[in-house]
């Protein structure tokens, strides 16, 4: 049986989608952040040295890193669903857009959400934040012109994987610039599994 590691609010969220997707069955072992820090409680190191959420548990084997968890559950348990047939133009693609989002896309968020917190609020560095931020939402929301979905059109664990980003640009940057991403957020928003996955994780500040 596979167990998510599941930390209120955070990336694990889109690993709980995924199996509903998928209809795989799974337990979850919640975790709540720390009141004062908001960050991960130490009863998470026991699962891995890092401590950080999301970690799957698959009999012998501990995955961590939300793409390659996404990645492992969709090889052992997809049977070829919410991924292209690997080798052909597709796939490639969809491994691009896999590792875009947090090889590139997350780190203006990430930069945003750390330098809120000085005394300045990081006001040197806001200039090319923010422009990091055009570039790359800008890049997502072009890439929906006249779709749904990332890859060829059809819903994949890509989709699942990118969520997070315009889930956490809304929050702290705003979509208004972005209308594609916004109306991705409706459609992924309203799919059933990710329903369930909600109510199953718990309360989630970046989705409905």
């Amino acid at each position: 049986m596979l167990t998510v590691h599941h930390l209120n609010n955070s990336r694990s969220q889109r690993v709980l989608w995924l199996l509903e997707e998928l209809g795989v069955p799974y337990d979850v072992r919640a975790y709540e952040r720390d009141a004062t820090t908001n960050l991960a409680p130490p009863e998470l190191l026991e699962v891995h040295p890092l401590g950080k959420s999301p970690v799957l548990t698959d009999e012998q084997n501990t995955i961590i890193e939300s793409g390659a968890i996404i990645d492992y559950i969709v090889r052992h348990y997809g049977e070829g669903q919410l991924s292209p047939t690997p080798g052909t133009p597709a796939y490639e693609n969809y491994l691009q857009w896999m590792h875009y989002a947090e090889g590139s896309a997350m780190l203006p968020l990430m930069l945003k959400m750390y330098t809120s917190r000085l005394p300045d609020g990081g006001e040197p560095l806001q200039p090319r934040i923010n422009s990091e931020l055009e570039n790359h939402l800008g890049f997502m929301n072009r890439a929906l012109d006249n779709q749904d979905w990332f890859v060829g059109n059809e819903f994949s664990a890509a989709d699942i994987q990118l969520s997070f980003v315009p889930q956490v640009g809304k929050l702290l940057y705003g979509l208004e610039n972005f209308p594609n991403l916004e109306a991705f957020l409706h459609r992924i928003h309203a799919r059933p599994a990710y329903k369930r996955a909600h109510e199953r994780g718990g309360p989630y500040a970046y989705g409905s």
